[in-house]
């Protein structure tokens, strides 16, 4: 009687461990009392909702850290470091960076009295005129690097003008596009943006061949698709940069490329970029900053450090398809950067709901 009583006393307990799923039904519901372990299809599909919402929360936690920048750790913490740190904060805001805007500005008053001429009398002569805006295009690009002191380290063979070829970067901020630019003038396919950036971009990076497309125009796929065809048949254009990736993603990932560039039926030539995060993040979350405030970042910093390599080109295999091809060389520029594959499309971050949206559909 005894035994029996311990060893009851002991399922009790260990019943007391067991979770009961009753306790994540609904409440108030009238539930049918059925025997003992047998679990009900009902049962699941009440709780389906609490995991799909987890598996959510996973996913998007997976997804968002693609486009996050994580901040410094700060090191001012004790009082022998925080007059070095008020003595770097002087130093960047009083002294560096009124020499780095006036450098810029330098770079601006040669660029604008070069190229206005340039562009307007030499209208009737269109391969010398196209032959020194690619000069002056890449000059003003080598004043923005000075302006943060720009530490760029290329390796590779130098890229050259060649038909039937595409070359595709992974993609952290506008800044790509200047650090490649100063090196080759690229005619690159980028997002059309609004204020200072829009009318360069529609004025002098229009010399460069370059193309704009408007990401919630569905028409413009097909504008831009017949454009990049079209220039990579030219010997003489400059050579076409893409961004596969579509979005700014923080150097750490690189998310899914789009399939675009690699079903052109010509040679990819895979560009990989990765900065260093000693001095400034060089990440532009493109939200929650606009392009001016990410410069003025950049300009008081202590300095920007960056390595570019040009990779092997890469051609379509017998019997791969284009989304493959996409991700080979995805995998190709990874590996030399360092970077995490994930297998999210970056375009998510544009058309997803938003986490206020979401809640408040889970609170009605």
């Amino acid at each position: 009687m005894n035994s029996s009583g311990v060893l009851k006393s002991s399922s009790s307990e260990l019943d007391l461990d067991r979770p009961n799923i009753e306790d994540y039904l609904p409440s108030g519901a009238a539930i049918q009392q059925e025997p003992r372990g047998k679990l009900r299809l009902h049962d699941l599909l009440d709780i389906s909702p609490t995991l799909s919402e987890a598996a959510g929360a996973i996913v998007d936690d997976s997804f968002t850290r693609c486009f996050k920048s994580n901040p410094p750790e700060p090191w001012n913490w004790n009082i022998y470091l925080f007059p070095l740190w008020c003595f770097g904060v002087f130093a960047r805001y009083l002294i560096i960076f009124p020499t780095r805007v006036l450098v810029l500005t330098i770079g601006w008053i040669i660029f604008l009295s070069s190229f206005i001429p340039v562009h307007f009398l030499l209208k009737g002569h269109d391969k010398l005129r196209r032959s020194i805006e690619r000069s002056l295009v890449e000059m003003i690009c080598s004043f923005f690097v000075a302006s943060w002191t720009g530490v760029v380290r290329y390796h590779g063979p130098r890229p050259s003008r060649r038909p039937k070829q595409v070359f595709v970067a992974n993609h952290t901020s506008m800044i790509d596009f200047i650090v490649l630019e100063q090196m080759t003038a690229f005619a690159v396919i980028m997002q059309k943006h609004p204020g200072w950036v829009g009318l360069l971009q529609s004025t002098i990076l229009e010399s460069v061949g370059c193309i704009w497309f408007n990401r919630s125009e569905a028409k413009d796929r097909e504008i831009v698709a017949r454009k990049l065809r079209e220039h990579v048949q030219g010997a003489d254009n400059n050579p076409l940069l893409i961004f596969p990736e579509g979005t700014c993603v923080n150097n750490h990932y690189t998310v899914m490329f789009k399939k675009g560039a690699f079903e052109l039926g010509c040679t990819v030539c895979p560009v990989a970029i990765k900065y260093n995060k000693i001095f400034v993040d060089a990440f532009w979350n493109s939200r929650k900053q606009s392009f001016t405030k990410h410069l003025l970042q950049l300009m008081t910093s202590w300095a920007v450090v960056c390595d570019v390599w040009y990779l092997e080109p890469q051609n379509l295999k017998p019997g791969e398809t284009p989304i493959e091809f996409a991700e080979r060389v995805r995998d190709i520029i990874s590996t030399r950067a360092g970077l995490k594959m994930v297998p999210w499309d970056g375009y998510l971050k544009y058309s997803r709901p938003s986490p206020k949206h979401r809640e408040r559909n889970i609170g009605s």
